[in-house]
């Protein structure tokens, strides 16, 4: 009986069957593969401290958008990178957020107030950016006597988009690869 069941299938029917078992079997190894990584890397995580980083480089923290806003070099090429997605009004927000914070004279305050509001908030901005109507309208209403942290919960919301969104594209560009390159080649003289 098994010799009529074996005769009546054919050379290459049996010969697709091994390869497709082998190639099964390679997604399935990859898959574990990926996934013994991805479990490597969040133990590992997990035990990340700040008293075992080596000078070494091999515990860098990874970057972060308050790692590039702090940086020099990578906020501008951040914000060029915003630039040539047409986003950058997010950052120029930001910044002029930052600026108005250090903002010591009431009158000096109340003019940034209102070229903040007239420039990035107002319906019919020039550079309007993404916040709800809700903060729009607190801030407008805060306008009348403008303290320090009047734009803080717009800023916040922004800086969270950012994060999100803006801040992992420009990582994975190759401006970012490039001047991450630039920055770990040292120039003897």
């Amino acid at each position: 009986m098994p010799k009529v069941l074996f005769s009546k299938m054919r050379f290459y029917d049996i010969k697709d069957l091994v390869k497709r078992t082998r190639r099964i079997d390679i997604v399935l190894t990859q898959n574990r593969r990926k996934n013994e990584v991805q479990t490597l890397k969040v133990n590992k995580n997990e035990d990340f401290c700040l008293s075992k980083l080596r000078w070494d480089g091999e515990h860098k923290r990874p970057w972060s958008l308050e790692k590039v806003l702090k940086n020099k070099k990578y906020l501008e090429a951040f914000c060029s990178f915003l630039k040539s997605e047409f986003s950058d009004e997010n950052i120029e927000f930001w910044l002029a957020c930052e600026d108005f914070k250090t903002t010591a004279s009431p009158d000096d305050l109340q003019r940034k107030a209102s070229e903040i509001y007239k420039t990035f908030i107002q319906p019919t901005a020039s550079r309007e950016i993404n916040v709800d109507h809700h903060v729009k309208e607190k801030i407008k209403r805060s306008l009348e006597k403008p303290s320090l942290s009047c734009f803080d919960e717009a800023q916040k919301h922004v800086y969270l988009l950012m994060q999100t969104d803006s801040c992992p594209r420009f990582l994975s560009s190759d401006a970012f690869q490039r001047l991450n390159l630039q920055s770990r080649t040292l120039w003897y003289i």
